[in-house]
């Protein structure tokens, strides 16, 4: 094994001491780094990690964390229009001509916007 494979293999070792530590579980990796060869893939230490009585490693415990954040459904981003009848996202802007012009402008007349849902036909107040 190269001394820059070594290195790396010791700086993980460290991080996942401070992170079970951290978590408070105890300690199950080696102090030193392996002798083998060729660095260990991420199979074999999952199979390892696995056989671990005392609970889930902390690399478990983030992708189990994230699979739990891919199934929460978000709630709408804040300042964004949602719709009060049906919860939709998507609507229509066209000027209100019901009311006399805000401005005119070299013969350009701008009107008030009335907003309404496209899927319900809601129509927003202004």
């Amino acid at each position: 094994m190269s001394e820059f494979e070594e290195k790396v293999i010791k700086l993980l070792e460290t991080i996942n001491g401070k992170l079970d530590k951290l978590l408070g579980s105890p300690t199950s990796t080696p102090a030193k780094a392996p002798e083998i060869p060729v660095a260990p893939s991420a199979a074999s230490e999952a199979k390892s990690d696995a056989s671990d009585p005392s609970g889930l490693k902390p690399s478990e415990l983030i992708e189990k964390q994230k699979e739990e954040d891919r199934t929460k459904v978000a709630p709408p981003i804040e300042g964004r229009r949602v719709c009060p009848e049906c919860g939709g996202t998507d609507f229509a802007e066209r000027e209100d001509r019901s009311q006399p012009p805000i401005h005119q402008m070299g013969g350009i007349k701008i009107y008030k916007k009335k907003i309404t849902c496209k899927k319900c036909s809601y129509e927003f107040p202004v």
